[in-house]
């Protein structure tokens, strides 16, 4: 069987404050009205805002709550992120739940959105996971899928879903929608970017197949998204290529090139250190007449 249906979840919340009540509501309205969904993913910090300052150890109360849920329905659970606190550093921390209500994994997001995301270290660990019987799925967070390194990585590992919460209320989201397509087809996998609304987002959460496709685009406001995939589609296309044409993974595994930007010991490329510090851009100051 590689059948499986995953419901993304475009909620409206605060943006400084505990949003657990609204995410088990709609849980538990989503297994009301849905009940043959098999997985729950929520989009980016939204069980207490985009603050660092509500940062918590883990394990905590607020992921045994979620761990709860995803017992009591028999779900897979990503519930978006939270900000962890890790003795003096904090990271933007993704937990994966299973079905029987425990954590198999956790994500450290490996590239905060710099010079905005103040305080929160990157993680660097890749995380995986297997769903008997179905699939292997990987995860990461936001600005991560702006470096296809990540996803790539991923894909290498064996993900053929990639699983990615977003909070974009930003101007660039029609930038990401593409980025979220280009990603699912160079790596010929399935594609879930789930964002927020209002506050924790400006929606437009997209899910993508593996040939680049779109298989849904969200409104701005709230939404579920219960989308059924089939995983033999993405070893189908892996093996014959994306719409029976390319097959990027195998001509990115075959490859001939040496690509030094990766080798640690080459250095780095003079080019890059022209670019200057990683900062907010600073107000120009106009000239009086």
């Amino acid at each position: 069987m590689s059948y499986f249906t995953i419901a993304g979840v475009q909620l409206q919340a605060h943006h400084h404050g505990d949003n657990t009540a609204a995410m088990r509501a709609r849980i538990e309205t989503l297994m009301s009205r849905f009940p043959h969904v098999q997985m729950v993913v929520f989009s980016e910090l939204m069980a207490h805002g985009a603050s660092t300052l509500n940062a918590q150890p883990m394990p905590s109360a607020t992921e045994a709550m979620f761990c709860e849920l995803a017992e009591k329905h028999r779900l897979w659970l990503i519930p978006g992120s939270m900000f962890e606190q890790a003795g003096e550093s904090v990271y933007n921390t993704l937990s994966v739940i299973n079905p029987q209500g425990q954590v198999v994994n956790r994500f450290r997001k490996m590239f905060p959105f710099r010079p905005y995301e103040v305080g929160v270290e990157s993680g660097t660990e890749f995380v995986v996971f297997d769903v008997p019987n179905i699939g292997r799925f990987g995860v990461s967070i936001c600005y991560d899928m702006w470096f296809p390194e990540t996803t790539r990585t991923l894909a290498a590992m064996g993900a053929e879903v990639i699983l990615h919460p977003t909070m974009t209320d930003t101007i660039d989201r029609d930038i990401e929608l593409s980025i979220a397509r280009t990603n699912a087809a160079v790596n010929q996998c399935y594609f879930f970017d789930i964002n927020g609304a209002g506050a924790l987002g400006n929606g437009r959460s997209i899910v993508v197949g593996p040939s680049g496709d779109v298989i849904h685009q969200a409104g701005i406001g709230e939404e579920i998204m219960p989308i059924e995939i089939d995983v033999s589609r993405v070893r189908r296309e892996r093996e014959a290529g994306l719409r029976g044409l390319g097959q990027p993974l195998k001509s990115f595994r075959d490859r001939q090139v040496d690509f030094s930007l990766y080798r640690s010991e080459a250095g780095s490329f003079p080019f890059f250190d022209t670019l200057g510090p990683l900062v907010k851009p600073a107000r120009r100051d106009i000239e009086p007449y």
